[in-house]
């Protein structure tokens, strides 16, 4: 997908003028590495869903307010990470546990569009420790601060600039440098304890 900010801005400058389908047009190219960043954030299918759908109805809602320079892919994200994180700290002060959840039903959450059908592909011993990698590194990106998590999923799964990140989360391309530095430090702290069980196998 081009990443052209004219073509956002075109689409907001329609929008502005009431046609609605320019708004359809931004979700079209917009809501799948949203949610995709809300999933990895949230790490739950549905509020990743309902987070996005927050962001392009607060959005729509805001447009006769938007600059015409609107760099609307960095608005997009700078308001989906502030409702990640109201989101993810509302969850640690209200955690839930369902009653199904030791249960694989083979309907485990996902963003959309990954399928959960069984696969022939790995033998099941690989495919365990392919999950439990997987999951160890999940926690630990999910432990760290939000600034150093968001651009982390912002640069190593979403695959922005430091200077695209810098324009998310309100910083130089410098700062941007120097927090995912310390977050890779964090991480290597955290997973130093899971690496080393790994490698002695």
């Amino acid at each position: 997908m081009s990443s052209d900010p004219e073509i956002d801005r075109a689409s907001l400058a329609a929008l502005q003028r009431g046609d609605t389908s320019a708004l359809n047009r931004l979700i079209a190219r917009w809501q799948r590495p949203l949610i995709a960043f809300a999933y990895r954030y949230v790490q739950n299918s549905a509020d990743a869903h309902d987070l996005v759908a927050e962001v392009f109805v607060k959005f729509y809602q805001q447009r006769d307010r938007l600059r015409a320079d609107t760099n609307v892919s960095a608005w997009l994200f700078t308001a989906l990470t502030n409702r990640c994180h109201n989101h993810h700290r509302w969850k640690r002060r209200h955690p839930t546990v369902t009653m199904d959840a030791p249960v694989d039903d083979g309907r485990s959450e996902s963003p959309a569009g990954f399928s959960e059908f069984p696969s022939d592909q790995p033998a099941p011993h690989a495919s365990l420790v392919h999950d439990e990698s997987e999951a160890a590194v999940r926690t630990a990106i999910d432990q760290l601060p939000h600034d150093l998590k968001t651009a982390v999923l912002l640069h190593h799964y979403e695959h922005l600039s430091y200077r695209e990140i810098g324009e998310i989360v309100g910083c130089s391309e410098r700062g941007v440098e120097t927090r995912l530095y310390r977050a890779r430090q964090q991480l290597k702290a955290a997973l130093a304890h899971y690496i080393g069980e790994a490698s002695a196998c």
